[in-house]
């Protein structure tokens, strides 16, 4: 995964997240801010690493479609852009 793409993923886990479930909430944080690889996550789970990688995926397509219907992130990019140039305009 490119740098790029942690962090749009780490933007969308921290604004929808709390709507994802305690075990993909889990997996997703040991991925992002543990920078655990999907076989440390399964072996600390218990789980097979298809299962792991599973997760993985249904939980940043779950996380995308909330973006794409609720554009969340697309407005607060909107607002600091506005922000900054309001700051530049001082």
């Amino acid at each position: 995964m490119k740098i790029e793409d942690n962090i749009r993923l780490s933007k969308l886990f921290d604004a929808y997240g709390v709507l994802l479930s305690s075990a993909q909430q889990d997996i997703i944080s040991q991925h992002l801010f543990d920078d655990l690889t999907g076989s440390e996550i399964a072996e600390n789970k218990n789980i097979s690493r298809q299962a792991v990688k599973d997760a993985l995926k249904k939980a940043i397509n779950k996380l995308e479609w909330y973006e794409e219907k609720l554009h969340f992130l697309e407005k607060a990019d909107t607002y600091e852009r506005e922000i900054e140039k309001l700051k530049e305009g001082k």
